[in-house]
């Protein structure tokens, strides 16, 4: 069992607390720890749902896979003991935790912010809520703070937790 962390960086602008909803988390390549092969395709996990794995009773994972290679099956949990981290305007530029998944025979190598993504207003609080970064950004205007806001300059990281 191998616990991986996800860490990001971002240039937020008149923004803070971004965070993944609940749904979704998109990483661009996985790699089993048998034989080093890397999947391909795109992989997704889902917080929501449970499968089921093969080995043992009642074991469940947020994602499943069998390496094409070696046919091993390897899975990933997200670590229920620690949500996701919002990641706060005082952090912009810097890496900072984004979350916690526990790895039975699998790697994830990159990250790829697909999906749906919040955030809130830095001097107002307005909520921006279900927005998609396009061509690696996202921006909007504030109309509480009458300010332009944006996020820009994704990056991420994997580590050992």
């Amino acid at each position: 069992m191998v616990r991986l962390l996800l860490s990001i960086k971002a240039t937020l602008e008149n923004v803070t607390n971004l965070v993944l909803p609940r749904s979704t988390l998109s990483t661009s390549s996985v790699k089993c720890t048998t034989c080093n092969e890397t999947h391909p395709k795109i992989v997704s996990l889902n917080r929501i749902e449970l499968h089921r794995v093969s080995t043992g009773k009642d074991n469940t994972a947020h994602f499943v896979w069998r390496c094409g290679l070696c046919k091993r099956e390897s899975s990933a949990k997200f670590e229920t003991s620690s949500p996701p981290q919002p990641y706060p305007a005082d952090a912009n530029g810097q890496f900072a935790p984004l979350i916690i998944i526990d790895c039975r025979g699998l790697e994830f190598i990159s990250f790829d912010p697909r999906g749906t993504w919040k955030c809130e207003g830095l001097e107002s609080g307005t909520p921006f809520t279900q927005f998609e970064f396009e061509g690696g950004e996202w921006v909007d205007y504030d109309e509480k703070a009458k300010l332009p806001v944006g996020i820009s300059e994704i990056e991420s990281q994997w580590s050992r937790a």
